[in-house]
């Protein structure tokens, strides 16, 4: 039996984790961390990760920036593995992140769907091979609750590409500002925030004479909590302190 905490229980995500694992027989929820409160669950919920004194086989977090200093304490001080799924992380809680993963292994990343980082590979390929000709877009859209912008997934689908080019692109965030022609070094990234839309991206490679989208839609939330599981899972088997990613877990899948 797989028992896992779940921080952010109460939020969209932590709801979404809940779910699945309720589907999943060798998979228990032996608590919750949540600033919000309690509520009815089937699971204790704590307001402070200091609170529980329990084990369990990985956390998984899906709540804000703000909650990482206590639960890397805390995972650091149990040896729990950690599953990291909040975006809009700092460079300083980046440095933090790595500086645990000496001590227990953390998985980390801006997208937990498997789909966006078979988009990140096909990313890679279209930039090595149009990069030198064609200026790439990123447009990204989420609902009206999201605080962060650009998404994290928007930063890692550009550094896919970056990864690719022959020189090392410029971000830019914001046309209004200054009145110009694009320059060929760049990379745009473009927010949309509205309604209940739970995840689109959009690769646009604009050529003289075509143009060529990759995107990724995600239908609902499970499609995240779901690998979250996964990755949790892949945590629990792992022995060695390190920094993992959704890279690791696809290869381990296949060998």
């Amino acid at each position: 039996m797989l028992r896992l905490i779940l921080s952010g229980c109460n939020g969209r995500m932590g709801r979404a984790v809940e779910r699945l694992c309720a589907a999943q027989p060798d998979v228990e929820i032996a608590a919750g961390f949540d600033l919000l409160g309690t509520g009815e669950r089937d699971f204790p919920v704590f307001s402070s990760p200091a609170g529980f004194q329990g084990q369990a086989g990985a956390l998984i977090d899906f709540s804000s920036p703000a909650a990482l200093p206590a639960l890397l304490e805390f995972c650091t001080d149990r040896r729990i593995p950690a599953v990291l799924a909040t975006t809009g992380y700092s460079q300083e809680q980046l440095d933090a992140i790595d500086h645990a993963a000496e001590r227990i292994p953390i998985f980390r990343s801006a997208n937990m769907s498997l789909g966006v980082n078979v988009l990140l590979e096909l990313v890679r390929q279209a930039a090595a091979t149009l990069g030198a000709d064609y200026d790439i877009e990123i447009v990204e859209k989420h609902h009206n609750k999201k605080l962060d912008a650009p998404s994290g997934t928007a930063l890692m689908l550009a550094d896919a590409a970056a990864s690719a080019l022959p020189w090392q692109p410029e971000y830019v965030y914001d046309r209004h500002s200054v009145r110009k022609a694009r320059d060929k070094a760049e990379i745009g990234i473009s927010s949309v925030r509205g309604g209940g839309i739970v995840g689109d991206h959009d690769v646009i490679f604009a050529g003289e004479n075509e143009v060529i989208t990759l995107s990724h839609s995600a239908m609902s939330r499970e499609v995240f909590a779901s690998g979250a599981i996964r990755a949790a899972r892949f945590l629990s088997g792992v022995e060695a302190p390190g920094l993992y990613s959704m890279a690791h877990l696809v290869q381990a899948t296949l060998t």
